[in-house]
């Protein structure tokens, strides 16, 4: 406000009323209802109340006044005593705050907002045993770049037993933070029983060229909060990476998993879609096998060049050992092969059948990526499969199984 000289200085009411003339600290603009206290019904203007309207009767309202000078000056407006006044204001404004406020020591400024948000939906299709999971878009991701974007694309994990196996990705979308993707990433073999066991892991990192790729933030979905057949829409907050075990990996250092889930005795390697029939025209079992899905990748170039083996044991003259075709640079290869075992019926209760998957290499030993056990001394889906066999004869039935990195007997490639 400009002023010229020898000219009083005028104040308007609006810098009158910020005017704060308490000492000390600079305090919070008082309301003009501070100026002008109100009493309750009921309660005499000899015991005005202390404090705000919220905060509880001050002392002096709970003790009686003995002494009459004390009570004379009970009677006095607050604004005779200003400093009084004020330190009632503050402590109530004090109290309000600390009601409110969130405790600013465990706030943590990088919490789930600052990383993004991502859109997806998932499906669990019973009939044909897959989980198709569609990635939709992603707004306001964490710059991970230098010139404040980053180049997002999306990986897919199925835990416990996370491995290159069951990693599904998307396609890398460069300098963005708000990338559209629109891509359906499809799991086969699907279980009801992994549908109640296992948990999908959606991960968002940021892809270098020149050095690791950079973890953005995940999201995890439990199957079991799926129905089938029914579409199931998302838009989940990106949460920091969990506590991981230090020595435990995937891929190129972004894909942890944590130490309760890493077993080696039950490390997943892919699915395979297996079909048995007993021919009683025959007397035989056929044994199909159809394809696989997600196997390791056990050669360099991220692929293997996968062919299946069969064995039904016991086999003493060694006859029963069955093989399909290689099928070259592939993790989802398509078999569509049958095999057949002369066998008496009242004899498949004794046997068991050996399914395993190799990786073929040319001059050196084929690589053991999986395998599975069918038969009476099973357990799980995999028991369950050979007694619908049993139960249904000359009826095709048709399983997904688990392939895991226990040898099956004593096979040797």
């Amino acid at each position: 406000m400009t002023q010229r000289k020898g000219e009083k200085p005028t104040i308007s009411i609006q810098e009158h009323m910020a005017i704060d003339v308490c000492p000390g600290p600079i305090q919070p603009i008082k309301q003009i209802s501070d100026y002008f206290p109100r009493y309750p019904r009921g309660i005499p203007p000899a015991a005005p109340l202390q404090a705000g309207p919220a905060g509880p009767p001050s002392p002096a309202l709970s003790t009686s006044t003995s002494n009459p000078a004390a009570a004379a000056e009970s009677d006095r407006p607050n604004e005779d005593k200003p400093d009084r006044a004020c330190a009632g204001a503050s402590a109530s404004l004090q109290a309000t705050k600390r009601d409110e406020e969130p405790d600013v020591e465990g706030y943590d400024s990088d919490d789930s907002t600052t990383l993004g948000t991502l859109e997806f939906s998932l499906q669990y299709d019973q009939e044909n045993n897959a989980l198709h999971c569609t990635i939709n878009k992603a707004k306001g991701l964490k710059p991970m770049d230098h010139n404040g974007l980053s180049d997002p694309y999306v990986k897919l994990h199925l835990l416990p037993g996370a491995s290159k196996a069951n990693k599904l990705r998307t396609k890398t979308l460069h300098n963005t933070l708000n990338p559209v993707w629109s891509e359906t990433l499809t799991y086969y073999g699907i279980t009801d029983e992994d549908m109640v066991r296992k948990t999908l892991r959606i991960s968002v990192c940021d892809e270098d060229k020149f050095r690791h790729n950079e973890f953005i933030g995940e999201t995890r979905i439990p199957l079991k909060k799926l129905k089938p057949n029914q579409i199931k829409n998302f838009n989940n907050c990106l949460e920091k990476q969990l506590p991981v075990s230090p020595n435990v990996g995937c891929g190129s250092g972004l894909c942890f998993i944590r130490t309760w889930e890493w077993n080696k005795s039950l490390e997943e390697r892919g699915r395979i879609m297996i079909s048995l029939k007993y021919n009683t025209q025959k007397s035989c079992l056929v044994v199909g096998i159809i394809r696989c899905a997600h196997l390791a990748a056990m050669d360099a170039n991220g692929f293997s060049d996968p062919y299946v083996k069969t064995y039904l044991k016991p086999d003493e003259n060694k006859k029963s050992k069955h093989k399909t075709a290689v099928k070259k640079k592939t993790l989802n290869p398509e078999f569509n092969e049958e095999f057949c075992y002369d066998i008496k019926y009242a004899d498949l209760t004794k046997k068991t059948l050996e399914v395993t998957v190799w990786d073929y290499d040319i001059g050196k030993s084929n690589d053991f990526i999986g395998g599975v056990s069918l038969g009476i001394n099973a357990n799980g889906e995999r028991l369950k499969h050979w007694f619908d066999c049993l139960k249904n004869k000359d009826k095709k039935i048709e399983r997904w199984h688990t392939l895991t990195n226990e040898l099956p007997g004593s096979l040797n490639d």
